[in-house]
């Protein structure tokens, strides 16, 4: 059951907070494309730093708490994903919020 425990955390992501999809209409995903354009070049980056720190030793991944799948170079499923989930969730937050508080604006000292 370790073996799922990113997975875990990566479905409790997807479950408390992609409803706000759904419910308050915020159209991350319907706008997938722009979501996209701002999260892979991010991700890209960061993968990078992931393969240079697994590479020199600096961390590494637990393969007991990963399903063993691994994409490129050491780097398992998971943390990919994690890239792609943790900021569309984040996404979702924000514009589930600006949905509620349509009159919180940017750069508005309310």
């Amino acid at each position: 059951m370790l073996k799922f425990g990113y997975f875990a955390m990566l479905t409790f992501t997807v479950v408390g907070s992609f409803w706000l999809e759904f419910i308050f209409k915020v159209g991350v995903l319907r706008r997938i494309k722009r979501a996209a354009l701002s999260i892979l070049p991010t991700a890209l980056v960061f993968l990078i730093w992931d393969y240079y720190a697994v590479s020199r030793g600096h961390w590494f991944f637990d393969k007991d708490q990963v399903v063993g799948i691994y994409l490129f170079a050491g780097i398992p499923l998971e943390e990919f994903l994690f890239f792609v989930i943790v900021p569309l969730a984040g996404l979702m937050t924000i514009e589930a919020v600006r949905a509620v508080k349509k009159h919180w604006e940017f750069g508005d000292e309310q």
